[in-house]
């Protein structure tokens, strides 16, 4: 395995972008793999591909439609399911996609394997994870664990958004010198619209107010600065 290498599980949305230009940053060559899984909004797939090719980074898709179909009730892949607006009383919102990351992440170190890749990357974060299971830093630790028994490897999971917030997460961005390009060409609206999205969804709401505290943050340092 090569040091030097790591796999971005991509989507082409905030997260997942600010963790690509993270990765450029920590190692010399980086992978980005990007999945179909029934999504109802697969122009994901397109912008992480340009995304991709902006970076200067390897670029691949997988279609693991079947995710989508293993189970119902999810407004992600199934149109007919009115979208929760926000998480139900002792239970997961229905934007979660079960076992997606759980795929997502196994498929992601079969290909690394073969790649020669043992760095894998995901911007899974339990700061602001929506009431997900899959994205709590138990279960990736768990995993890493399990993969690495699977495959005789040691693969390493990295999740570097996993104990900041989304304006910690702009912050980032911003530091990495990604802001706009995260901002506009990035899709993370659960109604499928690019950039600042539609701005009614769960996933918009939490991207809409961390940009304006962090620009808030910034515009405030930015005037002690002067004084």
């Amino acid at each position: 395995m090569d040091k030097d290498k790591a796999l971005v599980v991509f989507s082409g949305g905030q997260d997942s972008t600010t963790c690509l230009f993270w990765a450029k940053r920590q190692f010399k060559e980086v992978y980005a793999l990007s999945f179909v899984y029934g999504q109802k909004h697969v122009k994901e797939v397109e912008l992480a591909r340009n995304i991709a090719a902006k970076a200067e980074v390897h670029f691949d898709v997988m279609d693991v439609s079947f995710i989508g179909s293993l189970s119902s009730g999810c407004s992600l892949t199934d149109s007919s399911v009115t979208m929760d607006k926000v998480k139900p009383e002792g239970g997961v919102p229905n934007t979660f996609v079960p076992g997606r990351n759980l795929f997502f992440l196994s498929i992601a170190a079969v290909y690394a394997r073969e790649h020669g890749i043992n760095h894998i990357v995901t911007g899974v974060s339990q700061t602001d994870f929506s009431g997900y299971p899959d994205c709590r830093d138990a279960f990736i630790k768990s995993l890493n664990v399990t993969l690495n028994l699977a495959m005789e490897e040691q693969f390493v999971i990295h999740t570097p958004l996993m104990w900041i917030d989304k304006c910690e997460t702009w912050a980032l961005a911003d530091e990495l010198g990604v802001l706009e390009l995260v901002r506009n060409e990035t899709l993370t609206c659960y109604n499928g619209v690019q950039g600042d999205g539609c701005g009614h969804c769960p996933a918009c709401k939490l991207r809409r107010e961390g940009l304006e505290k962090y620009l808030q943050k910034k515009g405030l340092q930015s005037a002690e600065a002067k004084l």
